[in-house]
């Protein structure tokens, strides 16, 4: 399939125009899941893909599939996709990438009037990053079957409104049940990472993606008045979680140097400049592609807020909330990536993925393979988030002979490409 190339200019004036919906100052995106700025790129992306001769059908958890037929209709399709919804100071890549490298595979079979044996599509997966309605991943994981339909509707955001609430009010409720049969799926997504920019790979071959266990905290001291209560007696709930904060990036240090560890969001109660804090409330996220080792730093965590409670008088309330473990990808689709990128001459690499990507749910239910490309100094969740147009050129061009080789398998049709 070497001889196909996607229109690189076309991918890359998508991106910039849909970057423009929830366009921030420092060059970013702030499109927040279910938000008014996420129907608008929703309904961008929809229009487009209408454009492109796509049948278009939503499902109760507002997951978007673009359809291009195949040959073969009865065929599961072969599907590639991410997300449109972004980190409250996101980039333009992050997600988006991922599914405009769809459309554009789409786009360049119907310029070359090319009919693959299966159908293919791409997805857009709701609320992917878990920044508005926790966990991340959500939809895709209902569409695996690791959440039921009634725990995703029911996320709420930190002003009690649901998921389920959200996606009627935007417009995006759909009536098509969650989950279905899929052939292969594919993501493309910029690294997140500084590893192929320093080495000066174009391609990064995803073998596996990190676990994961994200946790929510309730800290409960006393509050007290900041001047006449003595230092030794205060039971102070915002001193116990720095003390965690510190514990958690120990934790990360310690089992260096592939695990990470962060704390994320916190909440202060009073939040008032003159009294003790009596509650603070905060998440946690820690990541290692070892469940072994990441089951030890879960025991790690406990036992530091352990600690810090006896200290400092202190009462916690500790609630994991999301885990998957280490994911590996499913062979076959690892080396039809491997084969894509040969057959295109980028250099590339083996590598694991340090973040979570709706891939990961999907290859519980279907052989699954991700492409990664640069991102430059390896930043991302940053509105200076940035890529070079010959890397987004390059991973979509990987994506379309990696979904080719699959939705043409047992067939003919490889030979009679253009």
């Amino acid at each position: 399939m070497s001889n196909i190339r996607i229109n690189g200019e076309r991918l890359w004036d998508s991106l910039m125009e849909m970057a423009k919906i929830g366009a921030t100052e420092k060059g970013g995106v702030c499109r927040l899941a279910l938000t008014d700025l996420d129907r608008q790129g929703r309904d961008l992306f929809v229009k487009w893909a209408k454009e492109a001769g796509c049948t278009i059908t939503v499902d109760k958890m507002g997951n978007i599939f673009a359809r291009r037929e195949g040959r073969n209709p009865s065929l599961p399709p072969v599907m590639t996709g991410s997300h449109l919804d972004s980190q409250p100071t996101g980039g333009r890549f992050d997600g988006v990438y991922g599914v405009l490298a769809g459309l554009e595979v789409l786009r360049t079979l119907n310029d070359l009037n090319y009919e693959t044996e299966a159908p293919v599509e791409v997805a857009v997966w709701t609320n992917e990053e878990g920044s508005r309605f926790a966990p991340a991943m959500v939809a895709s994981g209902v569409f695996a079957g690791v959440f039921d339909l009634d725990y995703g509707l029911s996320r709420a955001d930190l002003d009690g409104k649901t998921m389920g609430q959200e996606l009627e009010r935007i417009g995006y409720a759909g009536d098509q049940p969650v989950g279905k049969p899929v052939g292969a799926y594919f993501e493309a997504h910029i690294e997140q990472g500084p590893i192929l920019e320093a080495e000066g790979k174009t391609i990064g071959i995803v073998t596996h993606a990190q676990g994961q266990r994200w946790y929510e905290v309730v800290l409960t001291g006393q509050e007290a008045h900041a001047g006449p209560t003595p230092m030794p007696i205060r039971r102070d709930a915002l001193l116990g979680a720095a003390k965690i904060v510190q514990a958690v990036n120990k934790i990360g240090l310690d089992n260096a140097p592939v695990a990470c560890a962060t704390v994320g969001l916190m909440q202060v109660h009073p939040n008032s400049r003159n009294v003790i804090p009596g509650r603070v409330f905060f998440t946690i996220d820690l990541r290692h592609p070892d469940d072994e080792v990441l089951s030890k730093m879960d025991r790690e965590l406990r036992a530091a807020i352990d600690e810090v409670v006896a200290d400092g008088r202190l009462e916690a309330k500790v609630e994991q909330i999301f885990y998957y473990a280490p994911v590996p990808f499913e062979e076959g689709c690892v080396n039809a990536v491997r084969a894509a990128t040969a057959a295109a001459g980028f250099s590339n690499r083996d590598i694991v993925s340090g973040a979570g990507h709706d891939a990961c749910y999907l290859a519980k239910v279907a052989p699954t393979g991700m492409i990664f490309i640069p991102c430059i100094d390896g930043i991302s969740h940053n509105e200076i988030e940035d890529a070079k147009p010959e890397w987004v050129a390059a991973g979509a061009e990987v994506l379309l002979g990696a979904m080719l080789e699959r939705a043409n398998a047992g067939s003919g049709a490889a030979a009679d490409a253009a």
